[in-house]
C-alpha cells in the first residue's frame, strides 16, 4: 500500500459543504467535509445511496459548486467560496480524468478513435492523438483491440478503453464512479489492479465511488459518507 505521508497531496478538500434549498426545505448533501488524497493513492468513497458520495465526486471534478469551503487540486486552489478559474472545462481537461460504471464509448468510433477524440479536443494533431491513443491502449494491455468497435468489445475490454480515454491528457486526478459495478469478480480485480498500477506509475491519484465489496482490498483508504458527513 502507498505511504501517503511522503507524497504531495493532489486533492485537498477543506470545510466543504453543499446544501440545496433554504429554511424548512433545505437539504444538506455534504456537511463540513475534509479530505486529502496524495500522489499514488487509490481511495474509495463508501456509503448508502443519498449519502453524498456522487456530490463529493462532482465537486472534486469541478462539475457542481460547493456551498462553502475550499478545493485545491494538484497544488492549485481552484475554489474558495467561489471558482478561482474562469474556464472550468479547461481545468477538467487539464487536471482530471473521469471513469464511469458504463464506459460511454462512442459507438461509431473504434477503440483508438474513442481515446484520440479527447486529445483532439485538447488541441493535439490527428497524428499525435492517434499515436498517444495506441500507446495508452498498449499500456493497458488492450492494444490488440485498437481497431475494434465498442459493440465488439467485452465489458472488461470496453472499461480498459474508457480508462485509456480518461488517461489521454495525463491527468493527475482520476475520478471513478462505480468503475467495476458492471464487471464480474475476475474482470473487476483486473481493472482495479490496472488502476493501482497507473496511479503508481503515472504519479496520479484515484478516487472511486463504489459499493463493490469484492474490490475493497485494492484501496489504500476507505472513506465512509453518511448523511453528508465523511468519516475515515
Amino acid at each position: 500500500m502507498t505511504d501517503a505521508s511522503s507524497r504531495q497531496p493532489l486533492i485537498e478538500i477543506a470545510g466543504v459543504s453543499k446544501h440545496y434549498g433554504e429554511g424548512e426545505t433545505r437539504v444538506d448533501a455534504l456537511r463540513d467535509v475534509n479530505l486529502t488524497v496524495h500522489r499514488g493513492e487509490v481511495v474509495a468513497l463508501l456509503g448508502p445511496s443519498g449519502s453524498g458520495k456522487t456530490t463529493l465526486l462532482n465537486i472534486i471534478g469541478c462539475i457542481i459548486d460547493p456551498t462553502e469551503g475550499r478545493v485545491t487540486l494538484d497544488g492549485e486552489r481552484v475554489y474558495d467560496d467561489r471558482w478561482l478559474r474562469r474556464d472550468l472545462r479547461k481545468l477538467r481537461l487539464d487536471k482530471i480524468g473521469f471513469i464511469f460504471q458504463f464506459h460511454n464509448l462512442l459507438p461509431f468510433l473504434n477503440a483508438t478513435d474513442n481515446v484520440a477524440l479527447v486529445l483532439r479536443l485538447a488541441g493535439r494533431t490527428a497524428a499525435e492523438a492517434q499515436a498517444r491513443a495506441v500507446e495508452l491502449l498498449d499500456y493497458l494491455e488492450i492494444g490488440h483491440r485498437k481497431d475494434a468497435m465498442p459493440a465488439l468489445l467485452s465489458g472488461g475490454e470496453a472499461q480498459r478503453v474508457a480508462i485509456a480515454r480518461a488517461l489521454a491528457n495525463s491527468p493527475r486526478i482520476i475520478l471513478a464512479d462505480e468503475p467495476t459495478a458492471a464487471l464480474d469478480s475476475k474482470r473487476a480485480g483486473i481493472v482495479m489492479d490496472l488502476m493501482r498500477k497507473l496511479a503508481a506509475e503515472q504519479d496520479a491519484c484515484i478516487v472511486a465511488v463504489t459499493h463493490d465489496e469484492k474490490i475493497y482490498d485494492r484501496f489504500d483508504q476507505l472513506f465512509h459518507l453518511r448523511d453528508g458527513v465523511l468519516d475515515h
